[in-house]
């Protein structure tokens, strides 16, 4: 059993528009929420070793736990759709182990940043331009 100094002492990466590393930066889309929310579950659900534990489309959140190998670490993978301040759709995720043995916070970001990819094969985002940076003010405001 994990003593309350134990939790505090386990890793987790979660994505944030300005994280420094760029594998942490979640996604904005140029995509309706349906869309994205439909290709996020998928990727959550087809891995080997993955499983989708929740999911409510209603709140934008996907929980899902995933295994590795072949060392079997288990990790709780949250993942959060829904739409930023310009009406745009937003990916987040973050990811903690769910046991005390588990590696550090690069192999998490891996773990997200694998899952952010094939989100965007899902959608082709990447070859269409789809992908938007959220630390850049919107089209419409830099011309208007």
């Amino acid at each position: 059993p994990r003593t309350p100094g134990a939790l505090s002492a386990l890793p987790e990466a979660s994505t944030d528009p300005h994280a420094a590393d760029p594998r942490l930066r979640g996604r904005t889309y140029a995509i309706p929420f349906q869309r994205v929310w439909s290709a996020a579950l998928r990727a959550a659900a087809l891995p080997r070793g993955w499983e989708v534990v929740e999911a409510d489309d209603e709140r934008g959140v996907i929980c899902a736990r995933a295994r590795s190998w072949p060392l079997r670490r288990t990790d709780e993978i949250t993942i959060r759709v829904g739409l930023d301040e310009n009406g745009q759709t937003r990916l987040d995720a973050s990811a903690r182990p769910l046991e005390g043995r588990a590696g550090g916070r690069a192999r998490l970001a891996r773990r997200i940043d694998r899952f952010m990819r094939r989100v965007d094969r899902a959608l082709g985002a990447a070859e269409a331009g789809l992908i938007l940076d959220p630390t850049q003010p919107p089209v419409w405001e830099v011309e208007g």
